[in-house]
């Protein structure tokens, strides 16, 4: 096999969104951050990140369809405050706390429709 110019390092991540400051004002209540200002005409707003990987909420394709996996999962420490966070805020649960072996995880759908998932290892 040859080498790959490509290294396995993910730099950013884009979740589709259609109304943008309505998913700028969701996704800063979801991680308790202040909402800021898009980029891009409007349509790119990189969320602040902790971390390498950035994320990116992006309104460059209004009609997209949500179908499929989830967009990617957050590492959490305490899946059950995630979960207490997440119903506080009226977010669709849509497949509750699981336990899958060394991680237990749960999905939910932001405004959009895109599936997101938070994870908790399990030791």
């Amino acid at each position: 096999m040859s080498p790959s110019p490509l290294t396995n390092r993910v730099g950013q991540v884009f979740v589709p969104v259609r109304d943008m400051p309505a998913a700028v004002a969701w996704y800063s209540a979801l991680l308790g951050l202040p909402p800021g200002t898009a980029t891009h005409e409007d349509r790119i707003y990189d969320l602040p990140a902790q971390g390498e990987v950035g994320i990116a909420l992006d309104a460059h394709q209004p009609t997209f369809t949500a179908d499929g996996p989830p967009r990617f999962f957050w590492w959490v420490e305490d899946l059950d405050a995630v979960r207490a966070h997440l119903v506080a805020l009226g977010v669709e649960l849509v497949l509750d706390v699981t336990d899958i072996g060394s991680v237990v995880m749960l999905q939910f759908r932001d405004p959009d429709g895109n599936l997101l998932m938070a994870c908790e290892r399990r030791t």
